[in-house]
């Protein structure tokens, strides 16, 4: 066992559905990895990259499975969105692919959201989608606007199976337009700079934990930052087999970790 991968790790960044919980349960043995992680001295965020929720949504399905966490332990995928358009493009317009609890976060938070003639088209997981904001997201990327997605997972779990997801959305406006993103959200650099700014920490103290391949793993291989891939969500044994994509370390479910801490 190399309990040595997480020696420099201050904050564990920890996914939501399919690391912590799956559906409306939690994964058993999560919340005592959570008091074995505060008791070792070290702290924690929970990221999602489900865009469709809000800060408020988040806490309140932990709630309700029996977990109490505060406001500031939670970053969905639509914060970095925000900043970095803040950052970047600081008075642009927006037209946004979102649904309300999507449009209220990025209104509450100063953006200026337009229906036409956008600076910028943000593609978000948009549970309210319906062909007359495709057909206009469309027009608008046509028109040259910058194109940003939130992030750029294919699929979301759900009870009854997957939902299409911002990713398979991306695909559908590249086969219309021929144009793709700016991806935000993991695996993205700009998730990794948000998170140091946030936490007042560089990438040495971060280690990223998550059941997705793609964003979860991806992030920590890309940026040098330490890994762990739970196998209790949308990740099996045979995919990370025929992925080029390998965690640094691999675990059952979040309470396989306590050991490594």
């Amino acid at each position: 066992m190399t309990q040595s991968i997480f020696k420099n790790t201050q904050y564990f960044i920890l996914d939501m559905d399919g690391t912590f919980y799956l559906g409306d349960r939690l994964i058993e043995g999560a919340p005592s990895f959570i008091e074995k992680l505060l008791e070792s001295g070290r702290d924690y965020l929970f990221f999602t990259n489900n865009s469709s929720n809000d800060v408020e949504t988040c806490l309140n399905k932990l709630c309700k499975m029996g977990f109490k966490a505060s406001e500031d332990k939670i970053i969905i995928s639509s914060h970095i969105t925000i900043d970095y358009i803040q950052k970047n493009y600081d008075g642009a317009s927006v037209y946004l692919l979102g649904n309300e609890k999507l449009t209220a976060h990025f209104k509450s938070a100063g953006i200026n959201l337009t229906q036409d003639k956008p600076d910028i088209v943000v593609l978000g997981f948009d549970t309210s989608l319906n062909y007359k904001k495709m057909w206009d997201a469309v027009r608008f990327l046509e028109g040259g606007a910058t194109y940003i997605a939130t992030h750029p997972d294919v699929n979301c779990p759900t009870p009854d199976g997957y939902m299409p997801d911002v990713g398979s959305m991306i695909a559908l406006f590249e086969t219309s337009t021929g144009r793709r993103p700016l991806i935000m959200g993991k695996p993205a650099t700009a998730t990794v700079d948000y998170l140091t700014s946030y936490l007042a920490c560089s990438r040495k103290d971060l280690a990223f934990v998550g059941d997705r391949l793609s964003t979860d793993i991806l992030i920590g291989q890309d940026h040098g930052i330490p890994n762990a891939l739970v196998l209790s969500g949308v990740t099996g044994k045979a995919e990370l087999e025929a992925s080029d994509i390998k965690p640094d370390i691999t675990v059952d479910r979040l309470a396989d970790l306590a050991p490594y801490l």
